[in-house]
């Protein structure tokens, strides 16, 4: 990992995605498909990078069939906070060349 992964508002390398990034995607899925007002049968995060601020962004590339991609923004919560995902934002029509930047 870079340097800048231990700094508050850094931003991290791309990496693939893990257990825990597709637990955020499986509990936001319901919140994108109400956003996009789509209904996804695939919703498979691939890559995402992360930001440590007052809590953790979560920029995640996900793949929603064939070759449509999307890419979210959750916000993860602090426990003294309460906890739990936040859905900040989504972009459409991505493909899997996308680089994922902070939206």
């Amino acid at each position: 990992m870079d340097s800048k992964d231990n700094i508050i508002g850094g931003l991290s390398d791309p990496m693939m995605a893990d257990d825990g990034t597709r637990n955020i995607c499986k509990t936001v899925k319901q919140d994108v498909q109400l956003k996009t007002a789509r209904n996804y049968v695939n919703f498979d995060a691939i890559t995402y990078r992360s930001q440590l601020v007052a809590g953790t962004n979560y920029f995640i590339k996900v793949n929603v069939g064939g070759s449509d991609y999307i890419h979210i923004t959750v916000f993860s919560q602090l426990p003294c906070n309460g906890g739990g995902y936040n859905l900040c934002s989504v972009q459409e029509g991505k493909t899997l060349d996308d680089k994922i930047e902070p939206f």
